[in-house]
């Protein structure tokens, strides 16, 4: 479906992404995360050829994407602040992504027109945010397409409409199997609804693994400092506090009954840390970090 061979990218000579090597062959709702400048919006705009890579190769269902017409039919990225016609009405948008996604769902698309309570007369350009957001992720879901992008999709929808959305994307999903990938900060939020997880850090991949295996990733573990070095001599810590006597670590080791045993034995506290908090650790020192 997507493939992305050693691609780099520069901005006015300042390297964007580096030795990017991404492959997706199977349909697949995976999510991207990465802090601010860490080469998201530009993965995604390359995928979906609105740039052209100064190196390396991308194809979207075997063909270059970029200045090519019989590639965006599979191609539908829907950008955080998607360019939509200043006269358009929500019909208009409608009537549009018709023409330009062979295999529109125009049943859907009136279905979540109504969810999402969207005015058929209100300009778009009047709508509010979270109505504007509402109506790119119509555009986004009901195009079917192939591969379908979506860059920060619940960016000013309330918790309703967040949970709204997410139930769509599943139900389109389902309905239609497709390589969706979905950029996001809520990454807590979207997890559950994803089969993988892109991160990216200083415009490389760091990490491309099964959701599954990313939820169990980060052990916080809390105790005498005496002990909490005995257990964290061999393993990669990733953040530290101490307090007094007491340190607590974060460690970069999947949460298991091993975990829980040595933690038991050393008489020191353990949790999981959450997917959030792990990510932000892992992208801010990747060399391991102690006290």
């Amino acid at each position: 479906m997507i493939h992305m061979e050693q691609v780099n990218y520069s901005y006015q000579k300042t390297p964007v992404l580096n030795q990017v090597t991404l492959h997706e062959s199977e349909p697949i709702i995976s999510a991207i995360w990465g802090r601010n400048g860490a080469g998201k919006t530009t993965l995604m705009s390359l995928l979906a050829g609105h740039n052209r890579p100064d190196s390396g190769t991308i194809r979207i269902m075997g063909q270059d994407p970029y200045n090519n017409l019989a590639a965006q039919e599979h191609l539908c990225y829907i950008q955080e602040n998607h360019p939509l016609g200043k006269n358009w009405t929500i019909n208009d948008m409608v009537q549009m992504g018709q023409y330009f996604h062979p295999q529109w769902n125009q049943t859907f698309a009136e279905q979540l027109i109504d969810m999402f309570e969207l005015p058929a007369k209100k300009k778009i350009v009047k709508f509010s945010k979270g109505m504007k957001t509402a109506a790119q992720i119509i555009l986004g879901l009901a195009s079917n397409a192939n591969v379908t992008i979506l860059d920060e999709p619940t960016n000013g929808l309330d918790a309703e409409k967040r949970k709204f959305f997410y139930n769509a994307l599943l139900e389109s999903y389902e309905d239609n199997p497709r390589l969706i990938l979905v950029s996001s900060h809520h990454i807590e939020e979207i997890q559950p609804l994803c089969e993988s997880l892109i991160v990216l850090q200083a415009g490389e991949v760091l990490m491309n693994q099964p959701m599954e295996e990313m939820r169990e990733k980060g052990i916080l573990l809390t105790g005498l400092i005496e002990d909490v070095y005995r257990v964290t001599t061999d393993v990669k810590v990733i953040d530290s506090s101490q307090l007094g006597s007491t340190l607590k670590v974060m460690i970069d080791e999947p949460y298991s009954k091993k975990w829980k045993d040595i933690a038991h034995t050393q008489g020191l506290s353990i949790e999981k840390a959450t997917l959030q908090d792990y990510l932000v650790n892992m992208t801010r020192n990747q060399e391991g970090v102690r006290p």
